[in-house]
């Protein structure tokens, strides 16, 4: 009995914490209508700032933390809504369109701290209370943070209940459920909504600063641990704070209670991960499970226009000519450059998986990295005959074979998770990836040991190259096939506009769990890949953070153009071959002007050209009718009076 009561005030720290990331959270989403998905990023580079300057520059830890929390985090709330989010909310911008945006912030501010910070893991993270303890009575003793961190939640959850009934309160909720009346009757609704980004970026930094020392200061794994916290606000139906409290508070005490059971082989290595990794269990339950759970705050959510808009441009005559150039310059290289360029063709591959069910299928989908690592692993399993109940089966057929079984997989986890729509089927696609990740690719029982083996007939690096090219072809007709014909019209229509595709008769959820069984299936192929293009199978390399970069990257290139696919993964491999972690930082900058280069940099980069040709063309026009009729050239623009004078 005391050992659990321990445990449980032990948890309660834990369930404060991710109280607190949730409450900031909420506070955003409810006062903007923006999901910051970006909030673990912020909660990690406010981390990594309050280390650097305690522990580096040697600061005092409570002024390290106040200059922190109380100057840099409101700042870069009011820069993230001033210059990332306003112009996406004065054009009405859809959902989908504001996760984007608040990935490239993400990519950009993890990106930033792996740079500046490295992805070494650091152990020595200061923290705000000391490390004391509190004697209850008995054997039953409390840290002192634990304390402070629940007395933080609970005074801020007081002021949020009573701040919503004040007239900031109801001027937030009126803001965000219809803005251009809120204005007309006075109220400043950019004031409200960079008050809300400050407040939640400000919750967010001293969630990440009070959870590292709980954790560890890694770039990954600590952004991961922040976003679990997303399960409370689920929970809450992203309206409840008391909810947000409660249900953080209670999870936290599960989590620290199942550390207690202590089970052998496979069964105890699950059990051990669901003691550090409750939170996104229960993300990931919620969304599957609950019937009922709409964004009620935004209707639409589920359409992702102003992510897929390159229709009204005509396809290039020789669009292939770039992509075809790119992946068969390799070919010239040396052995050593060819290795790294090997990676091109598999990352693509799974690039054109992300076009096909979000660019083509229109669902957001922020998991590919978890199908991505199931192929490869499943691969280097059949090959090497570690798999339970199959002996050692030729590697070329255990690639065959994992990509079937991805693809399997992700229809039997669509179909439940395909009912949701927009935001939520996003969170739940990420955490499939999560849950993917905590607990197969992490755990020792199912990765040690593990060799990926060459293919047989090409264990060279240029025929593996060949292979792979062989494959992304395979892939870009499956794809191409999903876009033309009935079957790309349905996809379309179900992409445009859910409701009139249901009018139609088009079976939507059929056509949409399909189309994710087979992205499933494309981004297992290029995980396995990947790995046998690296000679090892690397967990971090299948990290849902990787996947989230992934998502980034599509959307800047184009998200609805495979062409895109092909020249993005390039580039990535290209600016990592040069310097560590710099794409990230390029896919950061381009995503957060998502909201001034809408359809992605390749579709801008064609619109502006034909707009260029337009004019020249309009230009040249006019100059004729000019010199035929003999009026003056003076009315035309400089090219048009040059073009008129030429033709005379």
């Amino acid at each position: 009995m005391t050992v659990t009561l321990n445990l449980a005030l032990a948890g309660l720290g834990i369930g404060a914490v991710a109280a607190l990331a949730g409450l900031g959270l909420l506070v955003t989403y409810r006062a903007t209508g923006v999901f910051n998905v970006a909030f673990g990023a912020i909660a990690v580079f406010a981390a990594y700032v309050n280390w650097a300057l305690a522990v580096r520059n040697h600061w005092p830890v409570g002024f390290a933390a106040l200059f922190t929390i109380g100057l840099l985090c409101p700042v870069l709330g009011f820069v993230l809504d001033r210059f990332v989010f306003r112009s996406l909310r004065l054009r009405n911008a859809g959902p989908a369109e504001s996760i984007v945006a608040s990935l490239g912030v993400f990519v950009l501010l993890i990106g930033g701290v792996t740079i500046l910070w490295g992805r070494q893991t650091r152990l020595d993270a200061p923290s705000l209370v000391p490390r004391r303890t509190l004697r209850l009575g008995g054997d039953v003793v409390v840290r002192l943070d634990v304390v402070v961190d629940v007395a933080i939640v609970l005074i801020l959850l007081l002021a949020l209940l009573v701040l919503e009934r004040t007239r900031v309160g109801m001027l937030a909720r009126a803001v965000v459920e219809n803005r251009a009346l809120a204005e007309l009757t006075g109220v400043r609704a950019d004031r409200v909504s960079s008050l809300a980004w400050a407040l939640g970026a400000t919750l967010a930094g001293l969630a990440g600063i009070l959870i590292a020392p709980l954790v560890r200061l890694d770039p990954f794994g600590l952004t991961l641990a922040v976003l679990e916290t997303m399960a409370v606000v689920v929970i809450a139906r992203l309206t409840r704070p008391l909810w947000v409290v409660g249900s953080a508070l209670a999870l936290g005490v599960a989590q620290s209670e199942v550390t207690r059971l202590h089970l052998p082989g496979a069964l105890g290595a699950v059990v051990s991960a669901l003691g550090t990794n409750l939170f996104v269990v229960a993300l990931i339950a919620v969304l599957l499970i609950v019937r009922r759970l709409e964004d009620a705050q935004r209707p639409d959510a589920g359409s992702t226009v102003g992510l897929a808009t390159r229709g009204d441009l005509p396809t290039p005559r020789y669009w292939w000519l770039p992509a075809t150039t790119v992946l068969a310059v390799p070919l010239l290289f040396s052995r050593e450059s060819l290795v790294t360029a090997q990676r091109v063709p598999a990352l693509a591959i799974i690039f054109v998986s992300i076009v096909l069910v979000t660019g083509y299928a229109g669902q957001l989908s922020l998991g590919q990295a978890g199908f991505a690592g199931l192929g490869a692993l499943i691969t280097a399993k059949l090959a090497n005959g570690s798999m339970p109940f199959a002996g050692q089966i030729p590697s070329l057929v255990a690639l065959v074979l994992a990509v079937v079984s991805a693809a399997l997989l992700g229809f039997v986890i669509g179909w439940p998770a395909i009912r949701r729509r927009g935001l939520f089927l996003a969170l739940a696609t990420f955490a499939i990836a999560a849950v993917a990740s905590k607990f197969v690719f992490d755990q020792p029982y199912f990765t040690n040991g593990i060799s990926v083996p060459t293919l047989t007939g090409f264990r060279s690096a240029r025929m593996f190259y060949l292979l792979e090219l062989m494959c992304l072809g395979i892939a870009l007709l499956a794809v191409q096939n999903h876009h033309r014909g009935r079957l790309g019209r349905s996809l379309q229509a179900v992409r445009d506009d859910e409701r009139g595709a249901l009018a139609c008769g088009v079976n939507v959820r059929r056509l949409r769990v399909w189309t994710f069984a087979v992205s499933s299936g494309l981004a297992a192929l290029g995980g396995a890949l990947l790995s046998v293009s690296d000679r090892s199978f690397d967990a971090t390399a299948f990290d849902p953070i990787i996947g989230l970069i992934w998502f980034a990257a599509v959307v800047v290139f184009g998200i609805d153009s495979a062409t895109s696919a092909l020249l993005g993964a390039a580039l990535i491999v290209f600016l990592d071959s040069v310097h560590s972690d710099i794409s990230s930082i390029v896919i950061g900058v381009a995503a957060v002007t998502v909201g001034f280069l809408p359809g992605g940099l390749l579709y801008t980069v064609r619109r502006v050209a034909v707009r260029l040709t337009n004019n020249v063309v309009g230009a040249e026009f006019a100059g004729r009718r000019a010199a035929v009729a003999g009026e003056p050239s003076l009315r035309l623009s400089p090219a048009g009076r040059e073009i008129a004078r030429r033709l005379r």
